[in-house]
């Protein structure tokens, strides 16, 4: 009896060291195996038709409005700026395009360095300090999996905290979202009389009035899930991250879906940038005798890394093989914007749309590939130049002669009151909008005048303002601050905190006077977690390399 007991002991203790070696990969399994809505097969989308015929000529109408926003595109992924993916081996010729042939603004920045608050500020022209939208939304059981797989890697960073009694009182994955109340830039435009449709990523929340069809979009074609392909479909290659524990939970997690106007799940109809694509071109030819407002939210080129046969062979012999796929991802994205100026300038709609190109964030460090937001220090999840650093184009060849360039600092939040103007649409009157209507600086008929000449970003206890060619960073829960001249110091090499205290009050003062009163967070942040500013996921941080604590 007392030899069975001890053998039994001994197997139940084995088993446990065997569960606690292996707790990742069981916790992966376990996330994979949650329920989650049935996907059906493929449905053809019936789009709304505009007029048979036009009432008016094309140049007589209000502008079309095409907006394509790239997700975690660095921007060195872009030749516009003379580097390019890969060291410049695969070019954007077509995303160049829109900026050679319209503005380029030199320094555009994204209004955060993550992706859904750029969105809501994207959609509202407004800061979080008024919305209270602050932080991304995350899947069910993203922050406790992403905070304990990260904090086993043996990559030299420090642990990150993760609060599981917050997280578990949070509302909803799809309650987390930007508040009715708000007014959109999609409801702006439909009250102008567009027919106004969304197509791709949303991430804005999805109940509660906060789907796209609540919050302004007349039809909507949204990304349900993370995936851009069945894994294993034979006309698709993937690059999985090792080190990575997002790459490694959005595998898990992750299907091929998709929704029309809040319907059922069902699996798209090809790889997701060309499916978007597909879809998009056939929204423009429904609504060519109409002004129609289109948001093609790609999801590229985020994890999971997938790109299409015919990209990955076309891009050549690139190594490491990430880098081959991102940069087939990247020539999916580029072709997406020729096939949509394609099918303006075939119904002879081009010269009256107004082509606005972006992207939410700056490029991940955590795909590994370090030069995808060079020269800049950072990457998405940080404040940093290469994290919120990003690609503003615009092409409106009736108004915007080729060739603009606009040196000054623009933002997220100048993209909505812009589009309203080009519509000559009111803006709402009851909300304060926080953005500039850049087109008077673009056609050369006023100056970009914002107060202080500050803009500013936020997470949590992480505050950044930007006034003038000064930039001031300040993480709370070190008190650690970095200030820089970026007139002089574009890269941020030189931290001046130390020695022009003088610059330090002023610019924080400025941030507590942004931050007072501010709009009360919708929701708090579950974790905190440490990003090395100057490396990848895929190298391991050293004694004395700079690290930044990021909530979320």
């Amino acid at each position: 009896m007392m030899k069975a007991l001890t053998s039994l002991l001994v197997g139940v203790a084995v088993l446990g060291v065997v569960a606690y070696q292996y707790k990742t990969e069981l916790l992966l399994l376990y996330v994979s195996q949650q329920a989650q809505p049935e996907v059906g097969p493929n449905v053809e989308i019936q789009w709304q038709r505009g007029p048979a015929k036009a009432d008016l000529p094309p140049s007589e109408r209000p502008p079309n409005i095409v907006f394509v926003l790239a997700d975690d595109l660095g921007i060195n992924d872009l030749s516009t700026f003379g580097g390019g993916v890969a060291g410049g081996a695969v070019p954007t010729p077509n995303i160049d395009a829109i900026a050679h042939e319209g503005v380029l603004f030199t320094q555009s920045y994204a209004g955060h360095g993550t992706c859904a608050p750029s969105r809501a500020m994207l959609m509202t022209g407004r800061y979080p300090t008024r919305t209270g939208f602050e932080f991304t939304p995350t899947p069910p059981g993203f922050s406790r999996m992403v905070t304990l797989m990260g904090n086993e890697m043996d990559d030299g960073l420090p642990p990150g905290d993760y609060n599981r009694e917050l997280d578990e009182s949070q509302p909803d994955y799809w309650t987390k979202g930007l508040p009715t109340e708000e007014t959109t830039i999609a409801e702006v435009l439909r009250d102008k009389g567009y027919h106004t449709v969304h197509i791709g990523k949303w991430h804005l929340g999805n109940r509660n009035g906060m789907a796209p069809n609540d919050q302004g979009f007349n039809e909507s074609l949204l990304m349900d899930s993370q995936l851009f392909a069945e894994e294993d479909d034979p006309e698709v290659v993937n690059a999985k991250l090792e080190f990575d524990p997002i790459d490694k939970f959005l595998w898990a997690r992750g299907r091929f879906s998709a929704r029309f106007n809040g319907g059922d799940a069902f699996k798209p109809g090809g790889y997701l940038t060309d499916y978007w694509t597909d879809e998009s071109l056939k929204v423009i030819e429904a609504n060519r005798h109409r002004p129609f407002f289109l948001y093609l939210a790609h999801w590229g080129v985020h994890t999971p890394l997938q790109a299409t046969k015919d990209d990955y062979e076309a891009v050549g012999d690139l190594e490491p093989h990430r880098l081959r796929v991102y940069a087939a991802m990247v020539r999916s994205l580029d072709r997406s914007v020729r096939r949509i100026n394609e099918k303006l300038q075939a119904l002879g709609l081009a010269d009256n749309t107004l082509i606005v190109f972006s992207s939410d964030n700056g490029g991940a460090g955590y795909i590994g590939l370090p030069e995808v937001n060079a020269p800049y220090r950072g990457w998405k999840i940080t404040f940093f130049e290469g994290g919120i650093r990003a690609p503003v184009f615009m092409k409106w060849p009736a108004r915007i002669p080729p060739g603009t360039r606009v040196e000054q600092p623009v933002a997220h939040i100048d993209l909505m009151p812009t589009m309203a103007a080009a519509a000559d649409a009111e803006l709402p009157a009851q909300v304060e909008i926080d953005g500039q209507n850049l087109l008077p600086v673009i056609l050369g008929d006023g100056l970009l005048q914002r107060p202080d000449d500050a803009l500013y970003w936020q997470s949590g206890r992480t505050r950044v303002v930007r006034a003038g060619d000064w930039k001031l960073q300040v993480e709370g829960r070190r008190d650690k601050k970095w200030l820089f001249d970026l007139g002089n110091d574009p890269t941020e090499q030189t931290n001046l905190a130390t020695s022009r205290p003088d610059k330090l009050a002023e610019l924080q003062a400025l941030l507590d006077r942004h931050h007072a009163g501010a709009h009360d967070l919708l929701w708090q942040p579950t974790t905190e977690r440490p990003i090395a500013i100057d490396k990848t996921r895929a190298e391991r941080v050293e004694l004395g390399d700079e690290v930044v604590y990021w909530p979320n």
